[in-house]
């Protein structure tokens, strides 16, 4: 029965991981090619621009870009009220479809019979909590059908066996030992990543951190002066060099900076990329390595931003991204445009990777750390 999806759907139809379509930039190739040892000769030999205030301005309408708009930070970062309601309604499309179907699909019946259990199979498979997750409730499910006689004691019953997956995830380190601490931001073109640099280092800052940022996104038109934005805004020191520069260069720069300053973290950002594209996922791992050069034990995190939309792709997303470089920590975005916010079970039952923030809107208050309990109850 756990097949029953299988069967009744086409091979063409059965593919639930979509193509990732995203065109980016490919570096220059003399650059792709440098070794870490060049890149740190690069930062020595050039001077890195200096910050920018950290006291906010009225900047003019940002540059056109692939991510969102740098919101007005308004408000303490990090602050939970009214977050679980933001969550509720974020996650409302997915919601809608889970609470509504099961609703629908005990309706005139008493009994959870296969029949019953076939269309839950598919429902949550439709809600992206991914095949191998929804097989394994449903399996969970079947042993205890006996005892569920309505719609109401099946969302009970899901919420706790979901929420028992979600639990088997390691909690992350929360505490920042080393100073500075040294955190990189990846992940595919357009997820989000500047805007999650610059809302988590609004926080940080807020909470008496003092932050600097790596605008080691060389590539991509505007991505320098958007994160510059967002810097203002948070009140974050930035170190930028000229487009097209070294990217590891710019990270190494920007630690001898961090040291100088004494400041307590560092957030480097890095240019979006194809997790398939093996030049620039070894781009990537040059960072990586001048970062360590600098800094032993350095990054000490490395944040891998997912994009909701895209459902089981995140997952493929994740698993190469984590081959290359030993992810610690995730942050899922989008959730509030989605359908698919069961993705976050999905990552939850399959990845041994923290799920460390999610986002559910463009305002600052809207990157929360995940909190397993609040997200199954705003998702039933």
């Amino acid at each position: 029965m756990a097949l029953n999806w299988f069967k009744k759907n086409k091979p063409e139809d059965r593919d639930r991981l979509p193509k990732d379509t995203t065109e980016i930039e490919e570096p220059p190739e003399e650059t792709a090619m440098q070794t870490e040892d060049e890149a740190i000769e690069a930062a020595q030999s050039s001077k890195a621009e200096e910050p920018e205030s950290s006291a906010p301005e009225k900047a003019g309408e940002p540059p056109a870009t692939d991510e969102a708009e740098p919101e007005k930070l308004a408000g303490k970062p990090g602050d939970k009220k009214g977050f679980f309601r933001r969550l509720k309604t974020g996650l409302s499309k997915t919601r809608q479809i889970l609470t509504t179907d099961i609703d629908e699909l005990f309706a005139g019946k008493s009994k959870l019979d296969d029949d019953l259990l076939e269309e839950l199979e598919e429902l949550l498979i439709t809600s992206d909590i991914g095949v191998s997750t929804a097989m394994d409730l449903i399996e969970t499910i079947s042993k205890k059908s006996s005892t569920i006689q309505d719609a109401a004691q099946l969302k009970d019953f899901l919420k706790k066996e979901i929420l028992k997956t979600m639990d088997k995830v390691p909690s992350p380190t929360k505490a920042l030992t080393d100073k500075p601490h040294v955190v990189m931001v990846v992940g595919v073109n357009g997820v989000g990543k500047t805007t999650t640099i610059g809302k988590l280092a609004a926080r940080q800052v807020s909470e008496g951190k003092k932050v600097l940022i790596a605008a080691a996104d060389t590539f991509r038109a505007a991505a320098v002066e958007q994160l510059s934005i967002w810097a203002d805004r948070a009140g974050a020191d930035i170190v930028k060099h000229t487009d097209n520069a070294d990217p590891a260069a710019v990270a190494y720069d920007s630690l001898e900076a961090a040291q100088a300053r004494d400041v307590d973290i560092v957030y480097i950002d890095t240019a979006g990329r194809l997790h398939t594209k093996v030049n620039l996922m070894e781009e990537i791992k040059k960072i990586k390595r001048t970062v360590a050069k600098k800094i032993p034990g350095a990054p000490h995190e490395i944040i891998l931003v997912l994009d909701a939309t895209t459902g089981q792709n995140a997952l493929s997303q994740a698993h190469l991204f984590n081959k290359a470089l030993d992810i610690t920590g995730l942050a899922l975005t989008k959730l509030d445009g989605t359908a698919k916010g069961g993705i976050v079970v999905g990552i939850c039952s399959t990845l041994n990777i923290p799920l460390k923030y999610i986002g559910v809107g463009e305002s600052i208050d809207d990157l929360q750390e995940f909190d397993a309990g609040a997200f199954v109850n705003a998702l039933f």
